[in-house]
């Protein structure tokens, strides 16, 4: 799948009529996303193994349901909470657990301001949110264009197949789309994530 596919609505809308590359492009952009919500739940690897696979599962028996496909990041994000929200209550009810046991206070963030670890978890459940609706190569741009320390244009010319002199604008329609992602995936919270 190019860039021509990298529309969410096209990618559900393929999906939906049975191309296996579509689906596994939604799976692919989307995993980490899935992944982000189940970390916030402190679940571990199987554990998260376990939400990833029920909310492709519920995807599968949903696609058809989706009312706005470009929705879909948000659709993924209420589904893995809500797995993972079932998995840890199920869990808890299972297994007892002794408050003096110090491997069940790790189930906890311990930093000085209570919501941090949230307020970061949310961050960076919205950038990845933010980041699935940009095009694979224009995602990997910004990636390698993060990086410490920096990428030389040519490597990232040689990696993305931008020209080294389009890689400027090629970065500036990214970062506009970013700034433009439709309110919905949008964060709630005054200044968790500033596009600037």
């Amino acid at each position: 799948m190019g860039d021509d596919r990298s529309d969410v609505a096209l990618l559900v809308a393929a999906a939906e009529r049975g191309d296996e590359d579509a689906w596994g492009e939604i799976v692919a952009r989307y995993t980490p996303l899935v992944v982000t919500v189940g970390q916030r739940y402190q679940l571990q690897s199987g554990e998260m193994q376990d939400v990833a696979q029920n909310v492709w599962l519920r995807l599968i028996e949903h696609l058809r349901d989706l009312r706005e496909p470009r929705a879909l990041p948000t659709w993924l994000i209420t589904t893995a909470r809500r797995e993972a929200l079932r998995l840890v209550t199920i869990s808890t009810r299972v297994q007892p657990t002794d408050p003096q046991d110090t491997s069940w206070e790790a189930r906890f963030a311990t930093e000085d301001e209570p919501d941090a670890a949230l307020v970061r978890s949310e961050r960076h459940a919205v950038l990845l949110e933010c980041l699935a609706a940009l095009s694979r190569r224009q995602r990997l741009l910004l990636t390698l264009l993060a990086e410490d320390p920096p990428v030389p244009y040519a490597e990232i010319s040689r990696r993305t197949g931008i020209p080294v002199g389009a890689i400027g604008p090629t970065r500036a329609r990214a970062l506009a789309r970013l700034r433009n992602t439709p309110e919905p995936i949008r964060p709630v919270r005054t200044g968790t994530l500033s596009a600037d």
